[in-house]
């Protein structure tokens, strides 16, 4: 009983004054109709398959953290990613993780990826994203993404439980 007093009412959040604990960034490359895709090996989403993205750190626009990101990840220098939306994620029980992503798309890049200690890429057809081994709000904007549209959404978790979401198309 003690720990659902420690839960927040996923209605009751105030996404208009709602302040993030955590700055982050996804990237999608693109190449032909294949996008690139990770096995996350380490950190939030651990056993998850997303793109390639993290922390933005201090004195770092986001499209610099991005780009920074794939590099560290998978080892591909990416030029001109394109803002494609925001995602903000309040995570309700536990540390109540406040999460706002920027997520990106980009068409230019060099080098080849590789693994490392925080992931394992592939390349995945656009038409078989694999969203069953993703985070469950995924569904609702990345086909968005991938057919060019801009959105915004705010999604509340319990955990790895998808409890409401809200997607808004610009």
């Amino acid at each position: 009983m003690k720990e659902d007093q420690n839960r927040l009412d996923p209605l009751a959040i105030d996404w208009m004054n709602w302040q993030p604990s955590m700055r982050a960034t996804l990237l999608f490359l693109h190449r032909d109709r294949e996008i690139l895709l990770i096995h996350k090996k380490s950190g939030l989403g651990r056993g998850k398959v997303n793109a390639p993205g993290g922390k933005i750190e201090q004195g770092e626009s986001a499209a610099e953290g991005a780009v920074r990101e794939v590099r560290e990840e998978v080892g591909i220098e990416v030029s001109n990613p394109e803002e494609m939306g925001v995602l903000r994620f309040q995570f309700i029980h536990g540390e109540r993780l406040a999460l706002h992503c920027v997520v990106f798309r980009a068409f230019e890049f060099k080098g080849e990826a590789y693994e490392t200690a925080e992931a394992d890429p592939f390349w995945c057809p656009v038409d078989k994203v694999p969203y069953k081994k993703m985070w469950s709000d995924d569904r609702y904007w990345l086909p968005g993404l991938l057919k060019g549209a801009k959105f915004d959404g705010d999604f509340v978790f319990d955990d790895e439980e998808l409890l409401w979401r809200n997607v808004r198309w610009r």
